[in-house]
């Protein structure tokens, strides 16, 4: 049975993450007897594409893409549409044509759990994702019994490999060919420079960041940790209501210099993939003391987050999946954007400025109940970027493909507790 599904279907992949993660799955795919086919954009594409797998290259412009999709969709009888993220331009046309047409959408993201996960859903993600519509009274019912899922190592997976990849990715789209317009702001030699020099600055961040993280630890000051997002990620920019970065870290500096008791400090903890586009650390600079604040606020580069999670009083973020760590510690998180764990029984509703004098503490208990749903559903263990990670995830990720529905469907529809039996006590816990 599992086999005559897999022949009937047709996956037409788009673009993933760097490097070679999307070949693998189409060729485990069809190694189960689907048919696989992609759309390639530009060289980049292109370059970890074997054309033994179905290539075709997009040679129209942007304003043509929804009809050619259309048109693709039809022709080949496409019952499947693969792609990495739902918010970029591409990709949010695709979508769009994908449901007009009765196509399945599989979306794959970075973990909601990070650094060791990723995710895998259908029809959307973060803000668009489906997790949104189910209440934890409701993630709570369908696990059978709690249990501790596995820990992931605090370092972000393969950040050498992710940010090599984007060097090579970038760098053969320089090398000439059709492409559509970027779904980034700036150019695309600009962005090939930048993977490069964020990854020979890497050492350096680290040696600064091991330096920083002790000189706070030092302190016997209570410090608040700002989660920083990259200012071109589209999770930032689409889920969030700040335009660009500048004007959270001036909200962010404005109510700590309001609210804050004189003695606390903050922390800006910089994302481990931040080239430096956006001048970061003379902003906050420039900010702090434009509130009268600088000499209570830090700036520390890329690097593990769990060390200052584990010291902070409290974590501020648009829409980090970091504050996820926060959550799992108890410490209280004030998110200003859409994510999946932006709810009222983990993130606090409260005014920045009462936030920063006394924060309201999240529901520990409803929280391992969301996390533990997460674990069991839509979180893979794996790396898109290490060999060793890809691996992780080829075990498990076509067969979830594969199966008839979602990963939240397929939990929420196994039986439950046997009538009669007593309540499990997560279940209890949040009854209080």
């Amino acid at each position: 049975m599992a086999l005559l599904r897999a022949m009937t279907r047709r996956f037409l992949f788009l673009q993933g993450p760097h490097g070679p993660f999307f070949a693998e799955l189409a060729g485990t795919l069809a190694r189960a007897g689907a048919r696989v086919g992609r759309v390639l954009f530009n060289r980049g594409d292109r370059m970890f594409w074997p054309g033994r797998l179905g290539g075709t290259l997009y040679r129209g412009g942007a304003e043509d893409w929804p009809g050619w999709l259309h048109a693709r969709i039809a022709r080949d009888g496409v019952s499947d549409l693969v792609i990495y993220g739902d918010t970029r331009p591409v990709h949010r046309a695709a979508v769009e044509a994908a449901r007009q047409a009765g196509v399945t959408v599989h979306v794959f993201e970075e973990g909601y759990l990070r650094p060791w996960w990723v995710s895998y859903e259908r029809e959307g993600s973060n803000g668009a994702s489906r997790l949104n519509a189910l209440s934890v009274a409701e993630m709570a019912e369908a696990l059978a019994a709690p249990h501790e899922g596995a820990e992931a190592p605090e370092g972000w997976g393969a950040l050498y490999r992710h940010m090599a990849y984007g060097a090579l990715y970038h760098g053969a789209m320089l090398s000439g060919g059709p492409r559509l317009p970027s779904h980034r702001e700036v150019p695309v030699g600009r962005e090939a420079r930048l993977h490069l020099l964020r990854l020979m600055a890497l050492p350096a961040h680290a040696l600064e960041h091991r330096v920083k993280l002790r000189g706070i630890r030092r302190r016997a000051a209570p410090f608040h940790l700002v989660l920083l997002q990259l200012d071109h990620d589209a999770n930032f920019r689409h889920y969030g209501p700040f335009p660009d970065s500048r004007v959270f870290v001036d909200t962010v500096l404005k109510g700590f210099a309001e609210g804050a008791p004189a003695h606390h400090r903050l922390v800006f903890k910089a994302h481990p993939l931040e080239d430096g586009r956006v001048p970061m650390r003379p902003l906050i600079a420039e900010r702090a003391a434009a509130y009268g604040v600088a000499g209570r606020v830090d700036y520390v580069p890329g690097g593990r987050l769990g060390a200052l999670l584990d010291a902070c009083r409290t974590a501020v973020t648009v829409n980090s999946t970091g504050a996820q760590q926060a959550l799992l510690r108890g410490r209280p998180v004030k998110a200003f954007g859409q994510a999946v764990y932006a709810r009222q029984e983990f993130v606090s509703g409260q005014p920045l400025q009462a936030f920063f004098a006394d924060p309201m503490p999240p529901d520990t208990a409803a929280y391992h109940v969301f996390r533990q749903f997460l674990l069991e559903t839509s979180q893979i263990p794996g790396s898109f970027y290490a060999a060793t990670g890809r691996r992780q995830i080829l075990r498990r990720a076509a067969d979830m493909m594969l199966a008839a529905d979602d990963p939240y469907t397929l939990r929420l529809r196994r039986p439950r507790q046997l009538e009669g039996a007593a309540r499990p006590q997560h279940l209890r816990m949040l009854d209080r």
